[in-house]
């Protein structure tokens, strides 16, 4: 999927926001960044007192900060940059829904939560993956299932996830990156090349290598994500302080 060519104000300032560390703004910068899409600044300011009144972001006089919910979406961000893994020994973790009466509310988070733990589904009410990632399990979700450790007779990788998929989609940001990091005024270009990048990452199932196909592009992604975005921040951020 290629680049969007545009943002709409409240994209800019999220990507903007969720790049940032610690994720801190004042206007002028947001307003700036908006400008990079040809986004007025009456729209960007109207898009950042929407935001804060629906709870997405903090303001603090001319600054505005994420909001805890969003916070933890940065943190899930830097985690797929630098993924927590651990030696596999064939074990895969399997959750079974056997809550009852579930509203759609609760469904609709417990799905999210799933796939945030990277966790996919076989078949409606039973997810898994490789035991090969280390963290914590919210208590909303085990609630919500029973855990299993267990060993497929068959390996399920091909009906979970769609591996050839990803990895055309990380060569080609690849290629991306190496064409925005070649422009000197790219700098809304490699905005959006950037964004792409952490939202592909995001969808990385980080299988252990043992069932990945050969010549996986996920580490080299990393690797290259990380050298442009420490030479793209420098010049986006000198940018908006001259």
């Amino acid at each position: 999927m290629e680049e969007r060519k545009g943002l709409s104000a409240r994209s800019a300032v999220l990507s903007a926001l969720l790049g940032s560390h610690p994720p801190r703004l004042p206007a002028r910068h947001l307003v700036r960044i908006g400008a990079l899409f040809g986004i007025a600044e009456g729209t960007v300011r109207v898009a950042l007192s929407r935001m804060v009144a629906a709870g997405d972001l903090i303001q603090e006089a001319r600054f505005y900060t994420l909001s805890e919910r969003l916070v933890e979406r940065q943190a899930r961000q830097d985690e797929s940059r630098d993924p927590h893994t651990r030696p596999w020994d064939g074990t895969w973790e399997v959750a079974v829904v056997t809550a009852e009466r579930r509203a759609p509310a609760d469904r609709a988070a417990f799905r999210h939560a799933m796939t945030t733990l990277r966790l996919a589904e076989l078949r409606e009410g039973t997810w898994l993956r490789p035991a090969n990632l280390v963290r914590e399990w919210p208590e909303s979700v085990t609630a919500q299932c029973t855990r299993i450790d267990g060993r497929p007779h068959s390996d399920p990788t091909p009906l979970l996830w769609d591996r050839d998929g990803w990895a055309a989609e990380a060569r080609r940001l690849e290629g991306a990156l190496e064409k925005a990091q070649e422009r000197a005024d790219g700098l809304a270009e490699g905005f959006l090349v950037s964004a792409a990048v952490l939202r592909h990452l995001l969808a990385d199932p980080l299988l252990p290598e043992e069932l990945l196909p050969t010549g996986w592009p996920g580490a080299e992604l990393r690797t290259r994500y990380d050298d442009f975005d420490a030479r793209y921040r420098e010049v986006l951020f000198r940018h908006l302080k001259d």
